[in-house]
């Protein structure tokens, strides 16, 4: 949390990205994006790079699964049920504390997922 720069860089997944519900769920995307910084290494080791690639995308695959799997959705809309393009309806989800109970649920649960990913992989998450 003290690098500005990352804080910034998640501005746009608030809300889907750039609130636009019907795209992933933000917390789903930052992961995704995580996991890259994670796994990532320098593209001149091509060997190393091949293998970074494939580890991001299966964890990104086996995190996408296992949200849908929990929440039973990884779109904005679909996980909150309300419409951010309809005026006056981003206040009231603010407002009516909901995000408090399920977007903070969604990050917890990505979170833990992140932090089991690296327990497989015998690793401590540093980013």
């Amino acid at each position: 949390m003290e690098n500005e720069d990352l804080l910034w860089a998640g501005i746009p997944f608030m809300g889907g990205i750039g609130s636009q519900q019907q795209a992933p769920c933000g917390a789903v995307t930052a992961a995704a994006i995580v996991l890259g910084l994670r796994y990532r290494c320098s593209l001149s080791d091509r060997a190393g790079a091949k293998k970074a690639r494939n580890t991001v995308r299966y964890y990104a695959g086996k995190l996408v699964d296992a949200f849908s799997l929990e929440f039973g959705d990884i779109t904005c809309i679909g996980l909150l049920g309300i419409d951010f393009s309809k005026q006056g309806e981003y206040k009231k989800f603010i407002q009516s504390l909901m995000w408090k109970d399920k977007c903070e649920r969604y990050l917890q649960f990505i979170i833990e997922k992140l932090y089991e990913f690296e327990d497989e992989r015998g690793n401590i998450l540093t980013i």
